[in-house]
């Protein structure tokens, strides 16, 4: 029996989540509502395109020269791509066969110690090179506000991944009046020092180039009145995370 995923889409030549050109696969449904998200049409879970392993792995290979040369691979976007960790442990482990780098792009935002989840987790993990960990707020109180949920389980699951020394990039979106208090990037900068596996911070700044999506879909988007940072303000985020590497 086939395994099979949701997907919402896919792009071939990604520059920009993970190293190297990378094969992203954007899965279908999440957990979190982020009020700046730009894929707000892969919340719904169990929805999307269906595909098996065989068939993503079949069109992978297509694009395996460009990986191979550019030191890229395969990353799993979204929506939340853990959320489907059974079917990319088995993808993942067709991909390392071929000798393809994999990379998870995850807010962490479905982790939990439930046993058949950690099951796949784990699976999964076996297979995984690289995690983009997006943390949105260092705070639970602030991170609710901003996505809908806490973020307890989230800051367990980056412990989680140092604990299995699991290569992490941090990426933290730098919205103006909501993650850019100088007091909350210092605290996030303290626990990010606390974890051992961490290679790389990145700032992104928020934008507003999903902006269509949520008036298609007829959702109201909160932040119509907030700009993308200054690259100053970014720069300064960036120096605040940053002094937490090594």
């Amino acid at each position: 029996m086939h395994e099979i995923g949701h997907i919402h889409s896919i792009e071939t030549m990604g520059m920009v989540d993970g190293p190297g050109i990378r094969y992203i696969v954007f899965m279908q449904g999440c957990l979190l509502r982020c009020q700046y998200c730009h894929n707000p049409d892969t919340w719904d879970i169990g929805k999307g395109r269906t595909i098996t392993v065989e068939e993503l792995v079949s069109d992978i290979k297509a694009y395996f020269p460009f990986m191979k040369a550019s030191g890229g691979g395969i990353t799993v976007s979204g929506g939340e791509p853990l959320l489907q960790a059974a079917f990319l442990a088995k993808l993942f482990k067709e991909c390392k066969k071929l000798g393809i780098h994999t990379c998870i792009d995850s807010s962490g935002g479905c982790f939990s110690h439930s046993l058949s989840f950690l099951d796949a987790l784990d699976s999964l993990l076996l297979h995984t090179d690289l995690v983009l960990l997006d943390i949105k707020h260092i705070y639970s109180d602030k991170h609710k506000q901003l996505t809908g949920l806490p973020n307890e389980h989230i800051l367990e699951f980056a412990r989680y991944l140092s604990n299995k020394e699991i290569p992490v990039w941090i990426r933290h979106v730098l919205v103006p009046g909501i993650t850019d208090a100088e007091e909350d990037l210092k605290a996030l900068s303290a626990f990010i020092g606390t974890l051992n596996n961490v290679e790389r911070v990145e700032v992104l700044p928020y934008h507003e180039m999903g902006v269509h999506k949520w008036e298609h879909l007829g959702l109201p988007y909160t932040l119509k009145d907030i700009s993308p940072p200054t690259e100053e303000a970014v720069k300064k985020a960036q120096q605040i995370l940053g002094s937490s590497l090594p």
